[in-house]
């Protein structure tokens, strides 16, 4: 299981990749796709079709891989412009992969004709009165690079206790850096390749992965806060890095994002609140946010709701 999980996130990440050219015409035409199914309980059998052979032939539709639910992938070498097929709720679906990244790879999320997937993160609201929740719909299509990761996240806990370390009014809420130190110490090295742009704009509610350049994402996510100005969400996207994959269910005016705890301002050198290289160290969540900034809110828990008992019955 540890070797299935490392090579999944050699094909996310971009750690000490490089980018040749392809030789000539032939080695241009070859992909290697990484297919994912990211439901929640649904198997996926996944077919090479062949549209060189007629429609009744036994080799028109070819099996290719069996595909398990959260988080499961099968790897392919392919060519540009071969056509893939996969069954959901008793539907065909057919992908073509498109032109993969510069290393010649391709993501594809196999997530037929899905909404997205829910995601509950149950928090500390008003500087740790109350509790409340931020229902988030997950959309797998518009960044699946970014869905894959945060899911995968999610799944092994990583958000279960982070501090809103980045709360600024009329802009953004930023969080996910790991309260236990040897976790985010390793999360932070696995940076993922960016996501292909979709010409998503930003709106107030959309979720994206925070960077600082280049194929630079690891764990830490924003959240486009209500009341954000025109001006401002055309800056949303400009870099690479930023790429929505998720928006907030329902009324984001009326959610608990706008009672998070946001009296310490911006980061510095914006302003004097939390400063995200000091949480990274290992006393950020033991000395240095509880004695600087004792009124952050926090997130107590995520999971995706869908997967609520699941794995409790896989191990019966």
């Amino acid at each position: 299981m540890a070797f299935l999980k490392t090579a999944f996130l050699a094909f996310l990440a971009a750690v000490g990749t490089t980018a040749p050219l392809l030789a000539n015409a032939q080695e241009e035409s070859n992909l290697r796709v990484m297919f994912v199914n990211e439901f929640p309980d649904k198997t996926i059998d996944l077919y090479w079709e062949n549209h060189d052979l007629d429609d009744d032939h036994p080799d028109r539709r070819k099996f290719e891989a069996k595909i398990g639910p959260r988080g499961g992938w099968h790897a392919s070498e392919t060519f540009l412009g071969h056509e893939f097929s996969y069954e959901v709720d008793g539907k065909q679906n057919f992908v073509t992969p498109p032109p993969g990244n510069v290393n010649g790879e391709q993501f594809i999320m196999l997530a037929g004709e899905t909404n997205g997937f829910r995601v509950r993160c149950e928090i500390t609201v008003n500087s740790q009165q109350y509790m409340d929740y931020l229902d988030i719909l997950v959309k797998p299509y518009w960044a699946p690079r970014a869905t894959a990761r945060f899911l995968g996240l999610v799944r092994s806990k990583y958000y279960d206790g982070v501090a809103f370390n980045r709360v600024v009014p009329n802009f953004l809420t930023q969080f996910g850096i790991g309260k236990d130190y040897f976790v985010r110490t390793k999360e932070r090295e696995l940076t993922i390749w960016d996501d292909f742009p979709k010409d998503i704009k930003f709106e107030p509610g959309y979720i994206s992965f925070a960077g600082s350049g280049h194929d630079s994402r690891t764990t830490e996510l924003f959240v486009v806060m209500p009341g954000t100005s025109p001006e401002q969400l055309v800056k949303f996207g400009e870099n690479s890095w930023e790429t929505p994959f998720a928006v907030i269910d329902g009324d984001v005016d009326k959610s608990a994002l706008n009672k998070i705890y946001s009296g310490y301002g911006d980061m510095p050198p914006f302003a004097k609140g939390p400063d995200s290289t000091k949480i990274y160290d290992v006393d950020g969540y033991t000395t240095y946010l509880p004695k600087n900034f004792p009124k952050l809110d926090y997130v107590d828990r995520c999971y995706v709701v869908e997967e609520v008992g699941l794995e409790e019955e896989s191990e019966l």
